[in-house]
């Protein structure tokens, strides 16, 4: 997979072909426990981020979709693409065994800035002077291994400044995972509750919010004009190279939207694919499914890489699926990636 559509990659996964299993397909309805309630009533911060309270519950996680079964439904991709995605299978049960309050939408710039202001916190793209990545229209492709228009490290990019416009409503990006654990460490000390990032597994079942396919409302790529802000028409503008991947939608953001311009999924969380890639606490593990507990699964014991998920604005559709998993460096950052915080519920609160 070419970092052009995903950002700085690492890893490489195994060319191993997957098959749908019949039987699993069929126990799918029966798999997962997750309650269908309407969404709660959400809760506000000290920095304004509003919270949405899920349910403990039971889902599967992972694909096990096969590569002919891919290919068909993407057709404009090079058979090379699917085999490496192996390290999303098996497909497996998996518990989520207490409620939780998980981040509305992508943590924003105004967000960012105030914890920033409040804190006295200083991003590791400003801290250790070498910047993030940022847009260029004028960078020159050969310089990149990518190919492609973004360019750095750079000092001159940073959180602040990702090389196009944003308003304090839309996502934060060039942060690290560093940077989501100081949020998360002062948000946890000044207001005496414990914020962290979501792990893997509560990403996925946060994501799929029920469902069994690959995007929270539906199979099919193009339906994700309704929930996504992907790669599609308004984009492709600035990458005509890679027009055959966009989606034929144009939905006017060439790059990041404001966080809740698209339709939320059915735990009324937004954005939960597309707009910014979302750190989570795990780390890569590539055959982590073969053998993660089936209770509250926290990722490998050891490993330089961290787990992302979601995809982001300049995100093909293939790899906004749920089940797609992504990986950097703890200090990586980019101009296509963000976060979205979790808030644990009181231990002595009422179980569901």
């Amino acid at each position: 997979m070419t970092a052009t559509t995903l950002g700085p990659r690492v890893g490489n996964h195994g060319a191993s072909t997957r098959i749908i299993l019949l039987a699993l397909v069929l126990v799918l309805p029966a798999c997962s426990s997750v309650a269908t309630r309407s969404p709660t009533e959400p809760i506000t911060n000290s920095l304004g981020m509003k919270f949405v309270r899920l349910p403990a519950g039971e889902f599967l996680m992972g694909s096990d979709e096969s590569a002919a079964s891919l290919a068909t439904a993407y057709p404009q991709y090079a058979s090379d693409r699917f085999p490496g995605l192996s390290d999303e299978a098996p497909a497996h049960l998996v518990q989520i065994s207490r409620p939780f309050f998980l981040g509305q939408h992508e943590v924003t710039v105004g967000q960012f800035r105030r914890f920033v202001q409040a804190s006295g916190y200083r991003p590791e793209s400003e801290a250790d002077g070498t910047g993030g990545y940022g847009y260029n229209p004028g960078y020159d492709p050969a310089k990149s291994q990518r190919g492609d228009a973004f360019e750095g490290r750079d000092p001159k990019y940073s959180w602040r400044n990702p090389g196009f416009a944003q308003g304090d409503d839309e996502p934060v990006l060039n942060v690290t995972w560093n940077d989501a654990q100081a949020m998360s460490r002062w948000l946890s000390q000044h207001e005496g509750k414990t914020y962290r990032l979501p792990t893997e597994a509560e990403w996925e079942y946060a994501c799929r919010a029920g469902a069994q396919t690959r995007y929270p409302n539906g199979n099919a790529p193009e339906s994700l004009a309704q929930v996504a802000n992907i790669f599609d028409a308004s984009a492709a503008k600035n990458w005509p190279k890679w027009k055959a991947y966009a989606l034929a939608t144009d939905d006017g953001h060439a790059f990041t939207a404001p966080v809740g311009s698209y339709a939320p999924n059915a735990f009324g969380l937004y954005d939960m694919v597309g707009n910014a890639w979302e750190w989570v606490s795990d780390r890569y593990q590539e055959d982590y499914y073969a053998s993660s507990p089936r209770q509250d699964p926290k990722g490998a014991d050891s490993g330089s890489m961290r787990v992302r998920r979601g995809g982001s604005w300049h995100t093909w559709a293939l790899y906004a699926r749920c089940s797609f998993r992504n990986i950097n460096t703890e200090s990586s950052r980019y101009t296509l990636l963000g976060m979205r915080l979790l808030l644990e519920v009181d231990a002595s609160a009422p179980q569901e």
